[in-house]
């Protein structure tokens, strides 16, 4: 790692003293605070931390905190990592990341799909994971397509980054296409109602085959699903050399962190992790910034399940417990969670019929509105805890957008 100017050295030492008086004070673990303060004193502050590192970025609507934490747990065998394990994925966060560790020689970092562009120029990043694309927080991130273009102008721009990219995804493979050096990875595709159409031309996409693996082309143009180096393919991912590895060993439960495997063994391959080394540590990760994580309280188990969009909704979904399970939904409209709460009335809730629901959050009359009219029982609740307590002992799985599930995993327990 190269010495940093004076100037770098007194902005990360007063950001990492700032992160950890916010710690103190109970405000948070102190990323984002830390980050703002470091490049507040030195605006190059990340580009200097990034310098002489070997550095993934992992970048999706979906998923990216989760393959994050993967890539880091997989990549520990090479010495130690510098990730941004809490989510903090703007500048901001990776300057705390990068900071906290100076020595490490890797650095994984999830980052957030509108920074990618701007962390990429200013990082130049060995790799560039990119897994899904899907409407989310409408109202602030702005329309995907436009993200997928501004992917297409970075990556033309950074031909020194190898790209890890999931060509079951029409738009990510779009956003992809222009990089110098791609590896294919059928990582599948479960929300597909963002991507009909081709981004290439605007003609309708005709798709063959399951959410897995599934051919697709556009009708008009040539716009094509490449052809995979990674296959996953049910519980197994398939290795560019033909060997089959199965995903038994995760600990994670659902096809989306399946997914999430497949794109992180592709990633750790390119540091020199062979898969039948990575998988051990894959299956070490239980929980993820509180997620998949069960609490109790009151002889209740709670297990926390976070779902911030459409696509979020439906993984979590898959992975309840059978029904008919009771289940507690959460839903804010903070500046975090994205104001905006109409993409309710694209998630398909009848799913839910039969089971005890119960409905709370800021923003439980929208909520309830919507699952009124997939005709899904409910019972509306001023308080998270009601809902808890209305419960026998027993399972409960508890599905919140990001505040929603930030307060009630601070109120019942932030096991990480």
């Amino acid at each position: 790692m190269s010495d940093l100017p004076l100037r770098s050295q007194l902005a990360v030492a007063l950001g990492r003293t700032a992160a950890r008086m916010s710690r103190i004070a109970g405000k948070g673990d102190g990323s984002v605070i830390g980050g703002r303060i470091g490049l507040r004193l030195d605006p190059e502050l990340l580009t200097r931390l990034a310098r002489d590192r070997n550095l993934a970025l992992v970048s999706a609507t979906n998923g990216k905190t989760t393959t994050t934490r993967l890539i880091t747990s997989a990549m520990t065998p090479l010495g130690e990592v510098a990730t941004n394990a809490f989510g903090a994925n703007m500048p901001t966060g990776h300057v705390s990341a990068l900071a906290s560790a100076r020595t490490a020689r890797y650095g994984v970092l999830e980052c957030d799909e509108k920074y990618l562009p701007m962390v990429l120029a200013e990082t130049g990043a060995n790799v560039v994971a990119l897994m899904n694309l899907s409407r989310d927080q409408m109202d602030r991130a702005g329309e995907i397509w436009l993200l997928a273009g501004k992917w297409r102008k970075a990556l033309e721009a950074a031909p020194q980054s190898h790209v890890i990219a999931n060509c079951d995804d029409p738009l990510v493979t779009w956003g992809a296409s222009t990089a110098k050096s791609v590896t294919w990875v059928a990582a599948g595709q479960h929300w597909r109602e963002d991507s009909w159409c081709c981004p290439e031309c605007g003609g309708p996409l005709d798709r063959q085959g399951g959410e897995e693996n599934s051919d697709w082309r556009c009708r008009q143009c040539h716009f094509a699903r490449p052809r995979p180096d990674w296959i996953l393919h049910g519980d197994q991912v398939v290795a560019p050399d033909g060997r089959s590895f199965p995903l038994g060993q995760l600990s994670l439960p659902g096809r989306a962190n399946r997914s999430n495997a497949a794109v992180a063994l592709a990633v750790v391959a390119q540091f020199g992790v062979a898969p039948e080394h990575a998988l051990p540590l894959l299956g070490e990760v239980k929980s993820v910034a509180g997620r998949y994580t069960t609490v109790e309280h009151e002889g209740r188990r709670l297990r926390l399940l976070l779902s911030k969009n459409p696509a979020g909704w439906l993984e979590a979904f898959d992975v309840l417990q059978p029904a008919p399970g009771p289940v507690a939904l959460s839903v804010n409209a903070q500046g975090p969670d994205g104001r905006d709460t109409s993409w309710l009335w694209d998630v398909d809730y009848r799913i839910l019929r039969g089971r005890p629901i119960w409905v709370a959050g800021e923003r439980r009359v929208d909520l309830a509105a919507r699952l009124e009219a997939a005709d899904v029982a409910f019972t509306m609740v001023d308080d998270i805890e009601q809902a808890v307590m209305a419960v026998p002992p027993g399972h409960l799985d508890v599905i919140a957008n990001y505040t929603a599930f930030q307060n009630i995993r601070t109120r019942y327990g932030r096991v990480v």
